[in-house]
Parts: C-alpha cells; structure tokens; sequence
C-alpha cells in the first residue's frame, strides 16, 4: 500500500567524517557497517499540520560506514505526515511503507557522502549503494 505522505524537510542531526585510526582499531577493534532506521509515532495533537485521521512518524536514520580510510557516521531524520490514515502502532507498517518513509534518508546520507568525499580527498566523491 501506497501511502500519502506530506514531508518536513529532512534534518541532519548529526554528521562526522573521521579519518580511519587503524593503530586505534587494533587495540579498540574496527568499527563495523551499521544502519539503523527508526519510526516513531508522534500524537497528532502535537503536530501543527496535522488534521484528525493523519498520523505523524517521526523517522530516524542512524549510520556508521567505515570506509577504506575514513569512516562516516552521524544520524539524520524527518517528520512525516501520513494523511488520511491512522496508525496506532509501528508494525502496521508493511515493508514497503517504511521504505517508503525511510528513503528521503537514504538519498540524503548518498549525498552527503557524495559531495563530503568529493571535497575532502580531492577526487570524485564514493558513491553509497543501498
């Protein structure tokens, strides 16, 4: 199911490009891939743009990529308004609507790394694939 979807505009919370310590890591261990997506409810009467029968979520995406000499991590998120559907709890979700939330972060993240590594090591920039 498709769902309706009125987005506020992604946030980046938290964003760090690291060069790798790889004397760091033998004593502390290497750090290891990881995304994290979250979705949390938000009750409609705190939202200004919400109308009854909407729902707000709330998605998060948290990151770590370790990369050949560096390593990105931070979190970004965004506020979404799902209209004309009231959802009570996270696991009325079908996959395909939490990607479909979810996705603006993911692009986002692909962008920042993008340009960031672009800039950073003077060369073309590392292309994320989900």
């Amino acid at each position: 199911m498709t769902l309706v979807i009125e987005r506020e505009q992604e946030f980046v919370n938290q964003f760090h490009y690291d060069a790798r310590n790889y004397e760091w890591e033998k004593e502390n261990g290497t750090p290891e891939t990881s995304l994290n997506v979250q979705f949390q409810l938000v009750p409609v009467e705190q939202l200004e743009k919400a109308n009854d029968g909407d729902t707000g979520i709330h998605t998060i995406l948290t990151f770590m990529i370790p990369l050949e000499n560096i390593v990105i991590s931070g979190f970004v998120s965004q506020l979404n308004y799902v209209r004309d559907r009231k959802i009570e709890e996270q696991d009325e979700l079908v996959q395909e609507e939490m990607t479909q939330l979810a996705s603006p972060l993911f692009d986002l993240l692909k962008r920042m790394v993008y340009e960031t590594t672009e800039v950073a090591l003077d060369q073309p920039g590392i292309q994320l694939e989900f």
